[in-house]
């Protein structure tokens, strides 16, 4: 029950996160492999990115990959969250007193969410290469013309075989073991330290939602330069046996990426990226923890 929890929790929260993912992933193949001021800028900010979509393509512009993001999560989540909850309910991650061990609490979410990123990784490939698509007049990276989900799977798997689909999946193992033990561990931090106050205590779902903020920073700040390459892995171009046309691998694509780019360019969309982790990790979070006690007063009203 644990794990289908944490899945209905970010299914949720990814239909209004959405609409920022699609702006952080255009912002993040605006001036690929270009260095900074010499290429045409279409976003300048977040702002004026969802303006741009939503006058050139509209709405449904802005929900590009919604039915991919939410499964993406949706298979994501229900791992990472599930695991680190059944850890967390067996008391592998606290102490005696009921507090998070720092320590334990980032192993955990780190192997949770490096195993959620790996099941969830075609549909993250997917995903992206459906939200990078865009109307000629303002597209950015590169164009895949996929004309839904189940198209791009299929032709992505006629392609490049059943393996094509997990392509760039280290990048993204990576992304998750970094992003994830972020967020779990300064979000169960938080909780304690807020917890602490009478005000927020008497509050559990404000607490929560505080928290989740908080920990959406460091999330977004370490996260940022590993989710920036993982778009660019996913959405390059590919040779007819599976290679990427711009980029090897992970260490070369950091290491091009700074070269023609600078050190800045690994930051590129990073407002978006905490305007999506934000209100996706606080719905995501406070989701989990009211479907926590539901299912908790549901079990104990069986027993």
């Amino acid at each position: 029950m644990d794990f289908i929890t944490g899945g209905l929790a970010a299914g949720g929260a990814s239909i209004f996160s959405n609409p920022f993912d699609v702006v952080k992933t255009r912002m993040q193949l605006q001036g690929e492999l270009v260095a900074r001021g010499t290429h045409q800028v279409h976003y300048r900010n977040v702002a004026h990115a969802g303006w741009v979509i939503f006058k050139n393509e509209g709405f449904r512009g802005l929900q590009k990959g919604l039915s991919t993001a939410i499964l993406m999560h949706m298979i994501r989540n229900s791992t990472r969250l599930g695991i680190y909850q059944t850890l967390y309910k067996n008391g592998h991650l606290t102490n005696e007193k009921g507090k998070t061990i720092f320590h334990r609490s980032a192993c955990a979410s780190a192997f949770s969410g490096a195993a959620g990123a790996f099941l969830g990784s075609p549909f993250f490939l997917v995903k992206t290469q459906l939200q990078s698509q865009s109307a000629e007049t303002i597209s950015v990276g590169t164009q895949h013309g996929h004309k839904g989900a189940l198209a791009a799977f299929n032709k992505i798997y006629s392609n490049e075989g059943f393996f094509g689909l997990w392509r760039g999946v280290n990048a993204v193992m990576l992304r998750a073991v970094v992003g994830s033990s972020a967020q779990l561990t300064s979000f169960a931090m938080c909780k304690d330290l807020l917890a602490e106050n009478d005000f927020l205590n008497s509050i559990p779902l404000l607490n929560s939602f505080v928290s989740s903020i908080i920990s959406g920073v460091f999330q977004c700040l370490l996260m940022n330069p590993f989710d920036l390459v993982s778009v660019r892995l996913y959405n390059q171009a590919v040779d007819k046996h599976g290679k990427g046309l711009l980029y090897d691998g992970l260490l070369h694509a950091f290491v091009k990426i700074y070269r023609s780019e600078g050190v800045m360019a690994f930051y590129k969309g990073v407002g978006a990226n905490y305007m999506r982790l934000a209100p996706h990790g606080a719905l995501c979070l406070v989701f989990w923890d009211v479907l926590k006690d539901m299912q908790a007063k549901y079990w104990d009203n069986k027993l």
